[in-house]
């Protein structure tokens, strides 16, 4: 026997305000009734039940497609239809949830419907990031735990909407979100568990680095501006056990601060972790890390502004095919090059003696430089790469992918092409020298972006043809 909540019926809400209280009450009565259940599950024989719960949904139906400013990347539909998504987690996505409802409706004057969908919310969604659901149940119910309560279906969890692969059945509506609540959901608890800190306390302006050095810069910078500035408070990654990618947030009441993930080294684990904050909408992410200076004339601890990408990282083959160009986004871009100026204490054309601008190589071998140097040159020297790393060109095809802008400072930290390794010593001093500098130059960074409105940040390059509604 099928249990489920009392359905609530659909509402047409003229208010982003309407719309977000419609969705936390369905929301919440869901998750309520299949955490209850669960109790009754793990202390009592439940009878042969079955109990099933189900996400909120919101959808708009528009008979035009416009928008007030041509100038928008997002908040309106690309074509008539309609369009829906299923919801998930309104505590965590109530400002990004109210900013896409408010924009649907100053460009399409309609309301949005919010109801009940036909997705089943898994229990293990339901339950929350600090519930481990094995600790209270015994071996016998954990194998009935999928004939009482639905379990995550990775068939439905698949990134065809951000991929532009997504093709609706007949009769179905066109996605409304780049990401439905069953896929979020996932990544939200990913987080918790890559990271060591809740989703909920991730910003909206992120930095990456494979560097522990840079981390430990940023915890000195957090803990002082806690408190000042705007910011609340600096969130670390709780005592015990390291977390695999830590991640560190100094934090703002309206989401805005800055967080600081330390990926480690590798394509794999920059995908990984740029695949599950994506679900989070944030409105830039930058990657701070080293390189190797691919032209003698760069000097160790010099800037390289990534303006394009040679992708030999091959980790994202599949999803967006290295022949598909990843732009540099102006925005991102100034924003870099002002901070350089600004911190380093130049400007105009004497910003050249400190950095330089153009391809970045990233590649998925550590060890690239034992390759053919004949081969290996000539490929390099046809890109006209000026660096190489492991992680830059993964991140910003992500970002990308996924409509989050993006951008890439790195310094350099040796010179393997032209006899200048990356050896013990020599690194100790450069990190010593260069680390808080470089991170000075992307907290600036930060700062500046967030000074631009959402819609002013986010590129209208990273629209596709046929886009969802929300950014």
């Amino acid at each position: 026997m099928l249990k489920s909540p009392k359905r609530i019926s659909p509402k047409s809400c003229k208010t982003p305000e309407e719309a977000l209280t419609q969705i936390a009450i369905i929301y919440e009565a869901q998750v309520e009734f299949l955490q209850k259940s669960f109790q009754d599950f793990a202390k009592n024989d439940v009878g042969g039940r079955r109990f099933r719960a189900f996400y909120p949904y919101a959808r708009i139906s528009t008979k035009y497609a416009r928008r007030e400013d041509t100038r928008l990347s997002f908040g309106f539909a690309p074509h008539p239809g309609t369009y829906s998504t299923t919801i998930t987690r309104p505590d965590i996505f109530k400002h990004y949830f109210k900013e896409q409802f408010r924009q649907i409706i100053r460009n399409h004057d309609i309301p949005i419907e919010i109801g009940v969908s036909e997705t089943p919310i898994p229990l293990h969604f339901a339950l929350g990031e600090e519930f481990h659901l094995e600790s209270d149940l015994s071996e016998d119910q954990l194998k009935d735990l999928p004939d009482v309560f639905d379990v995550p279906d990775l068939h439905i969890m698949d990134d065809e909407i951000a991929n532009g692969t997504h093709v609706p059945a007949e009769g179905e509506d066109e996605p409304l979100s780049l990401f439905t609540a069953p896929r979020a959901d996932l990544s939200l608890q990913r987080l918790r568990h890559y990271c060591g800190t809740l989703p909920q306390d991730f910003q909206n302006f992120v930095i990456f680095t494979n560097y522990q050095f840079y981390i430990d810069e940023f915890i000195e910078t957090g803990l002082r501006k806690a408190g000042k500035e705007g910011y609340k408070e600096f969130v670390q990654p709780s005592a015990g056990r390291t977390p695999q990618m830590p991640a560190y947030h100094l934090t703002r009441a309206d989401g805005k601060g800055i967080t600081m993930v330390n990926i480690g080294v590798g394509p794999s684990n920059a995908k990984t972790i740029t695949d599950h904050i994506a679900v989070l909408r944030p409105h830039a992410w930058l990657m701070l890390g080293h390189c190797a200076g691919l032209r003698n004339s760069q000097s160790l601890g010099d800037y390289v502004l990534a303006h394009g990408y040679l992708r030999e990282d091959n980790i994202l083959d599949t999803d967006l095919p290295p022949s598909i160009p990843i732009p540099a986004l102006a925005e991102i871009q100034v924003a870099l090059e002002k901070a350089v100026g600004e911190i380093c204490g130049v400007d105009g054309y004497d910003v050249k003696k400190v950095m330089r601008t153009g391809t970045v190589a990233t590649t998925d071998d550590r060890n690239w430089e034992l390759r053919s140097s004949i081969r290996q040159n000539l490929r390099l020297s046809q890109s006209r790469a000026i660096a190489m790393d492991m992680e830059s060109g993964t991140i910003a095809a992500n970002g990308f992918r996924f409509r989050v802008p993006y951008g890439t400072l790195l310094c350099v930290s040796d010179k393997p092409l032209h006899g200048q390794l990356k050896l013990p010593g020599m690194a100790d001093s450069f990190y010593r020298e260069r680390v808080d500098q470089h991170l000075q130059v992307g907290l600036r960074t930060m700062e500046m972006l967030r000074e631009l409105e959402p819609e002013k940040l986010h590129s209208r390059k990273l629209r596709s043809f046929s886009e969802v509604a929300f950014q």
